[in-house]
Formats: C-alpha cells, sequence, structure tokens
C-alpha cells in the first residue's frame, strides 16, 4: 500500500510491478488525463498545488480504509503536482485482489475518496491567456463550517 505526490511523469510499469501479486487475478487502475477543456472553455494546461504532509496522510488513510472495506490485497494511488501539459497523467489509482469486482469497487473508492479529501487545488491556464484556479469553493465552505 503507497501513496504518494510526484512533481514528475508516474511510471505506470513501476506501479503495476509495485502491485503485482501471485494470489490475484486482478488489476484494476484509473488514470485521470489533462484534457483541452472545461466548462466550455478552452484549457492549455493545468496546475496542481499540494499540501504535502496532509495529501500523503490522508492518502495513506484512504488507501488503508480500501483494504478494510474490499477484499483487496494491495492498493497504490499517485497524484501529481505542479504545471501538467495536454495529455499528461494527473493521477493513477490502482488496486489488486483475487477477483475483479472487489478490484474495481476498490479503485472507485480510492480515487473518489482522493477527489473528495486531499488538499489538491487545480489552476487551469485558458486559452484567451485567464488562469483561474477550479473547484476551489468546497474547501472554502468546508473551512467556513469547521470555523
Amino acid at each position: 500500500m503507497s501513496f504518494s505526490i510526484s512533481d514528475s511523469d508516474i511510471d505506470r510499469t513501476a506501479l503495476r510491478k509495485h502491485l503485482l501479486n501471485r494470489s490475484c487475478g486482478a488489476f484494476v487502475s484509473f488514470e485521470g488525463w489533462i484534457r483541452d477543456h472545461n466548462d466550455g472553455r478552452e484549457v492549455l494546461r493545468l496546475e496542481y498545488e499540494v499540501y504535502r504532509p496532509l495529501a500523503v496522510s490522508e492518502g495513506e488513510r484512504i488507501l488503508a480504509e480500501a483494504l478494510q472495506r474490499f477484499e483487496i490485497a494491495d492498493a497504490a494511488c499517485i497524484h501529481r503536482e505542479g504545471l501538467l501539459e495536454l495529455g499528461d497523467t494527473a493521477v493513477i489509482a490502482a488496486a489488486v485482489a483475487a477477483h475483479r469486482d472487489e478490484a474495481f469497487k476498490a479503485c472507485r473508492y480510492i480515487i473518489d475518496e482522493v477527489k473528495h479529501r486531499l488538499p489538491i487545488w487545480k489552476r487551469e491556464h485558458y486559452g484567451n491567456g485567464e488562469a483561474h484556479w477550479v473547484n476551489c469553493q468546497k474547501t472554502v465552505e468546508d473551512a467556513k463550517a469547521q470555523s
């Protein structure tokens, strides 16, 4: 089980080898890529800012939860930080299990929780020269609710 933040390209082959387990018949992974549009706007690139200490500890917690909730042997997740170009991989979540159903469920759980709980902020750079932080409203609302 491992969660990490990377400032360089994610090595898919290394992740797969890390999770390889002879008792497992299923490897399921999800990759999130940088796309060229969002909300009707042309996107040229993305920038991720991460509060690493909390992101890593919460990411590890999410993986531990997946191991408890689902019949999986192992899981991993890597999220990028910094400036990413179109087509770059922003995140990979993966799980291995004896059977595919549990691996699929665990992988879905991991990516959904990572997107919801981790202190990772995304700034989109648009074709018209503007750049804006997106999906930060929930973070602001959560902070207000806790104060």
